[in-house]
């Protein structure tokens, strides 16, 4: 996993009064390295209808679609990965009730890092990195000391590694280097409405992406 980890969030979309899926479809020209949908607030049934339409538009991407915190949804709707939190179901249950489905997990502290690695997960997330608004409860910033502490322990692990939180377009240039990849939600919304917006996000997404995503190997063997 490398590049632009790509966050459909439902609540910031709403605000903004953007359709998900046309947001989806303009983050996906990219190829991104996954695509999340966020639905902290909606109903199951919705959540579950939503991921139906987008699962088909990731696969003829090629780009993995995980769903947040329900591995039940994430298994009836054919996504790829599931991603839970420290509050959520643990990764071990995960595990048993999709053995399909890649699990990833986020991490606010070193402790809660090493605890994750030491289950080998899909990938691990650590933040947030900076300062966030598009929680109404985060967690404490971690900061890039702590990223780099994390960056050495999860290469360590050959686990891949995502930093989320409060990451712009000019933050992102401080993680180059440190992280296989970065989870990004209100930088990628549009600064314009009408017929340039998904542009606009399209644009975006290109430039964090290109940031992380994997260079050509030198030789072969090279890339991480």
């Amino acid at each position: 996993m490398r590049g632009l980890y790509a966050i459909v969030d439902l609540g910031a979309l709403a605000a903004r009064c953007l359709d998900p899926v046309a947001f989806a479809g303009a983050v996906l020209r990219v190829r991104p390295a996954a695509l999340q949908l966020r639905a902290k607030d909606a109903p199951a049934r919705e959540v579950l209808a939503l991921l139906r339409e987008l699962a088909p538009m990731c696969h003829r991407a090629g780009v993995p679609l995980v769903a947040n915190d329900r591995p039940d949804l994430a298994l009836l709707a054919g996504c790829d990965m599931v991603h839970v939190g420290q509050t959520d179901m643990p990764i071990d249950r995960v595990r048993r009730i999709t053995p399909g489905l890649g699990v990833g997990v986020s991490t606010h502290t070193l402790e809660q890092l090493d605890a994750a690695l030491a289950a080998v997960p899909t990938y691990v997330a650590v933040g947030p990195i900076f300062e966030t608004r598009t929680k109404s409860n985060p967690d404490p910033v971690v900061g890039v000391e702590v990223l780099r502490v994390a960056s050495a322990r999860a290469a360590a692990a050959r686990v891949p590694l995502v930093a989320i939180g409060g990451i712009t377009r000019e933050r992102a240039s401080d993680l180059v280097g440190l992280v296989d990849a970065v989870a990004v939600v209100a930088e990628l919304l549009p600064s314009r409405t009408g017929s340039d917006a998904m542009r606009e996000v399209t644009s975006r997404a290109q430039t964090l992406h290109d940031m992380f995503a994997a260079p050509e190997p030198v030789l072969a063997g090279a890339a991480r």
